[in-house]
C-alpha cells in the first residue's frame, strides 16, 4: 500500500505541476484493438477487449514487483495509473469555464464536464453542474482510484476500459458494458459520499443518501449512482447556506461549481489521508 500510495502522490503531482501530458492519454490502440477483433456484442468486448489488456496489465505488474528493489514496479504503476487518470483534466474545464469570457462560452466550456458519451447538452444552472463536477471526479479521478488501491495497475486499467466501453453508441448489447461499469462504480461512489459526509454537513449528506435509497425499489442494494448527485447538491446547499458572503447567491452556477469543486478536493483529501492511516498502520502494526 505504501508504493500505491507514492504513485498517487506522484500522479497529482504530475497532473498539477505537467497538465500538458495529459495528451499522452491516447486509447486508439484499444480502439483499434476491439475494431480488429470485431466485437459484435458486450460478452465478447468484456473479455477479450477489456480482460485480456487487465492480464497483461496485471501479468506486468507481478513481473515487475521485484526489479530493481522494486523501483522498476513503482514507475510502472505511476504510468498505468497517469494513463487511466481523467482521461480530461477535471481541474482545468472547471477552470475554463469560470475564466470564458461571456456566457455563451461558457456553456461551451461547461460541456466538457458532461460523462463520456453523452450527447445531452448539459444545462447551465446550479443543480447540473454540481451534478456533472461529482460525476466527472468519480469517473476521472476517484474510481480510478479506488481500483488502483484494491488491485493495483491491472484494476485501475480496468476501471478506465470498462467505463470506455460502456460508452461506445455502437455496441451491440450496450446495457450489460453499462451495468458492469456501474457495478464498479458502486464501491468508490458510495465511499464518496462517507468522505463528503466526513468534509461537508453530515447531517445534510447522510439524511439525503439514507431519503434517495428509501425513494427506490432496490434500495441499498441498487447499482445506480444517482445517489452522488442528490448529496452533491445537498452539501453544495448547505455549504453554501452556512457562508453569508454567498447565501444571497446559492443558485449562481458559477459559485456552485466553485464550492462542488472545493467539496470535491476535500473528498480527495479525505481519501489520500486514509490511505496514508493504513500505511502508518501497517508499518507500526
Amino acid at each position: 500500500m505504501a508504493t500505491k500510495l507514492v504513485a498517487i502522490l506522484l500522479v497529482l503531482l504530475i497532473c498539477r505541476g505537467l497538465p500538458d501530458m495529459a495528451r499522452l492519454r491516447n486509447f486508439s490502440w484499444w480502439r483499434a484493438w476491439l475494431n480488429q477483433l470485431g466485437a459484435s456484442s458486450a460478452t465478447m468486448a468484456l473479455v477479450f477487449g477489456v480482460g485480456l489488456p487487465v492480464l497483461v496489465c496485471a501479468l506486468l505488474q507481478v513481473a515487475l514487483h521485484s526489479v530493481f528493489f522494486g523501483l522498476t514496479g513503482v514507475v510502472f504503476a505511476v504510468a498505468v495509473l497517469y494513463y487511466c487518470w481523467g482521461p480530461r483534466d477535471l481541474e482545468r474545464d472547471v477552470e475554463a469555464v469560470a475564466k470564458a469570457p461571456d456566457s455563451t462560452q461558457r456553456l461551451v466550456a461547461a460541456q466538457a464536464l458532461r460523462a463520456d458519451g453523452q450527447t445531452s447538452e448539459l444545462a447551465f444552472t446550479a443543480e447540473a453542474l454540481v451534478a456533472a463536477a461529482f460525476n466527472a471526479a468519480l469517473a476521472r479521478w476517484f474510481g480510478v482510484l479506488f481500483w488502483f488501491g484494491l488491485l493495483g495497475p491491472g484494476g485501475a486499467l480496468l476501471y478506465r476500459l470498462t467505463q470506455m466501453l460502456a460508452c461506445i453508441p455502437e455496441l451491440a448489447e450496450r446495457p450489460l458494458a453499462r451495468r458492469v461499469a456501474a457495478i464498479l462504480d458502486w464501491a468508490p461512489a458510495h465511499l464518496m459520499a462517507l468522505a463528503l459526509a466526513l468534509a461537508s454537513n453530515f447531517d445534510a449528506v447522510f439524511t439525503t443518501w439514507r431519503d434517495y435509497h428509501h425513494a427506490h425499489p432496490q434500495g441499498y442494494a441498487s447499482f445506480d449512482p444517482g445517489f452522488l448527485d442528490a448529496i452533491a447538491r445537498a452539501s453544495v446547499d448547505a455549504d453554501v447556506a452556512a457562508d453569508d458572503e454567498h447565501a444571497q447567491t446559492a443558485h449562481s452556477p458559477l459559485i456552485a461549481l466553485d464550492d462542488a469543486m472545493v467539496l470535491v478536493r476535500r473528498v480527495l483529501i479525505v481519501w489520500l489521508t486514509l490511505i496514508a492511516l493504513i500505511v502508518l498502520g501497517g508499518w507500526f502494526g
